[in-house]
């Protein structure tokens, strides 16, 4: 019974030491392959790989107090206006569309050395692709690969200590038993675009063992440059704009106000009204057939713009003391990534920030227009502020707001379409300062009956509206 009892203890025992010893190998390998790991990590940082999959769209919210828009259109026409809008969209998309679109990640573990951003050729073009480089502890071979999928691939310096497989094609692989060899190769590797297009990319994969680094190639034309002489003097650099409607009257106290301060500028109006009456004060004046609108007018006197920027006046503003272009000018100077400076009228701001969301590609976006918001002042001038909309008096880059323009379809009332068609695409200014940026306005009485009719229209929402659902693409707006 006793020697039962013994060697059930023995074999226990033995089973305790097996199992200790087997826990404390376990924790070493562990404690080993943590270190590899961390050391791994330590000598191989910034690795690199794209999104696999992008964020798919959602549905934005509309403020409480937002219009819906597609109640504006008429039940008969609602679906097929949907389906032709969400046509366009789609094509407008794709059109806008590039492999730099893809969201890129940089990650750690990687002995891969590449050009992250900057990397710029012209369509066509052999170009070397710079700083490549393979970092990596030692081994008895080097193996890395190169893939693009809107160009081809070819190495200038060739080595006996290497083995290249797809050069001139769009998979290139290096292999040697040195890295300086390898290293030597890829300074040499040149990138050339297989297609024409004037402002596209490419994401170019380079791979060694397990790491894979993906970079991006701008493929682009180099843009002419068009330029506009500014002259010696502020007539140079400026013409001043209007449009007019049966208020003869008023655009002329207006370019009396202008000659007094500026009795040099050219002035360029728009009339469209039904009988023409000739406006006197050396003005270059544009009939236009009756009623065809205002932002056809604002289109017609940009159109014949030949300085580098324009003034916007309404043709019941009055110039005064107070009215200082070159200060606008001053400021376009001092910060060429502004597009428009506004000024005040009156005391009057309107400044507004556009908040939007794009929403999803079916019910489209919601825009909020935000007032006494702004998002910065601008530097050197702290009563300008950087915002998304401005009043009707203003400053712009022709070239600018010509690339924007104006949407004829808006005949009665416009002001906001600029700011909502310019979202993203230009930078406006606002300026406070009512010393230097300030316009005055005419008395409001005396406006004809035949004007104040084409002026205020009944319901003009029900008409702009189905405007920004479709071209726009807003599900709601907040005005």
């Amino acid at each position: 019974m006793r020697a039962l009892v013994f060697t059930r203890l023995v074999l226990l025992l033995v089973v305790c030491v097996l199992t200790l010893a087997l826990g404390v190998a376990l924790f070493r390998y562990k404690s080993m392959m943590l270190q590899t790991r961390h050391d791994t990590e330590d000598a191989y940082p910034n690795r690199t790989r794209p999104l696999r999959s992008l964020p798919v769209s959602r549905s934005c919210s509309c403020h409480r107090k937002a219009s819906i828009l597609q109640n504006a259109v008429q039940k008969d026409e609602l679906e097929g206006m949907k389906q032709r809008r969400h046509k366009e969209f789609k094509s407008d998309k794709l059109r806008k569309l590039s492999p730099l679109s893809t969201p890129l990640y940089a990650l750690p573990n990687s002995p891969l050395q590449f050009p992250f951003q900057g990397f710029i050729v012209r369509p066509l073009t052999p170009t070397p692709i710079p700083n490549l480089r393979l970092e990596a502890k030692k081994r008895s071979s080097y193996k890395v690969s190169l893939k693009v999928t809107r160009g081809i691939l070819t190495v200038k310096e060739l080595s006996k200590d290497a083995t290249i497989t797809g050069d001139g094609e769009d998979e290139l692989t290096i292999r040697s038993n040195q890295q300086e060899v390898l290293n030597h190769i890829l300074s040499s590797v040149v990138y050339t675009s297989t297609i024409y297009h004037i402002n596209t990319g490419d994401l170019a994969s380079f791979r060694f063992e397990q790491y894979e680094a993906i970079f991006p190639i701008v493929i682009r034309q180099p843009k002419i440059p068009v330029l506009m002489d500014t002259g010696s003097d502020i007539n140079s650099y400026l013409t001043i704009t209007t449009k007019t409607f049966v208020r003869y009257d008023k655009v002329a106290l207006l370019v009396d106000s202008i000659r007094k301060f500026y009795p040099n500028m050219r002035i360029v109006i728009a009339d469209d009204s039904f009988e023409k009456e000739p406006i006197p004060g050396n003005v270059d004046h544009y009939y236009m057939p009756a009623e065809k609108g205002l932002f056809a007018g604002r289109g017609l006197v940009v159109s014949q713009v030949t300085t580098k920027y324009f003034v916007w006046v309404d043709d019941d503003f009055l110039f005064t003391e107070a009215t200082k272009l070159e200060k606008f000018v001053e400021i376009l100077e001092a910060h060429p990534e502004l597009d428009v400076v506004g000024g005040t009228v009156s005391a009057q701001v309107w400044a507004h920030a556009l908040v939007y969301d794009e929403g999803d590609e079916m019910e489209g976006g919601c825009m909020i227009t935000a007032f006494n918001r702004n998002y910065k002042k601008l530097p050197d001038y702290p009563q300008c502020t950087i915002i998304s909309g401005i009043i009707n008096f203003f400053v712009a880059r022709t070239d600018s707001i010509r690339k924007v323009g104006f949407d004829n379809k808006l005949m009665r009332v416009g002001h906001r379409e600029l700011f909502i068609d310019g979202l993203g695409r230009l930078m406006f200014v606002s300026c406070r300062d009512r010393s230097t940026f300030e316009i005055g306005h005419q008395p409001r009485k005396g406006n004809s009956r035949v004007y104040s009719n084409h002026r205020f229209p009944p319901n003009i929402n029900l008409y702009k509206f189905p405007l920004f659902f479709f071209k726009n693409h807003l599900k709601c707006l907040t005005l």
